[in-house]
């Protein structure tokens, strides 16, 4: 089992940045991507981006690039979704996910997720 515990989330105002953290442990060497979704309220579960969990190579949706960024941190066994220029159509549940599969980025292909972080942007 792999557990994943998202933080960072809360109220930014339009244009502003935010980090999110999403902390590992468990089995961690049984997956091979973490990756970042995002819920809107009455809507389908996003695809934000991954990256790889050897060589943490990053891969984004494309309406993500730019402005989304993610980084991870071996040691830590911790991955990161830096946000710039957040407007209020970014306001959704965050979730961090794992999988055992290479590089993808439907919901269905993930095995372990958290319990999701709220972000909310508005002035």
């Amino acid at each position: 089992q792999v557990q994943l515990v998202e933080s960072g989330g809360g109220l930014v105002q339009p244009g502003g940045s935010l980090r999110l953290s999403c902390a590992a442990s468990g089995r961690t060497y049984t997956t091979n991507v973490m990756a970042w979704f995002r819920q809107a309220a009455g809507q389908v579960r996003e695809f934000v981006g991954g990256i790889t969990v050897s060589g943490a190579i990053p891969y984004y949706s494309n309406s993500k690039k730019g402005r989304f960024t993610i980084s991870r941190d071996n040691a830590k066994n911790t991955v990161y979704l830096q946000m710039h220029d957040l407007t209020p159509e970014d306001t959704a549940v965050y979730y961090c996910a794992a999988s055992r599969l290479p590089r993808v980025d439907t919901a269905e292909m993930y095995d372990y997720w958290g319990q999701g972080t709220q972000v909310t942007v508005s002035s």
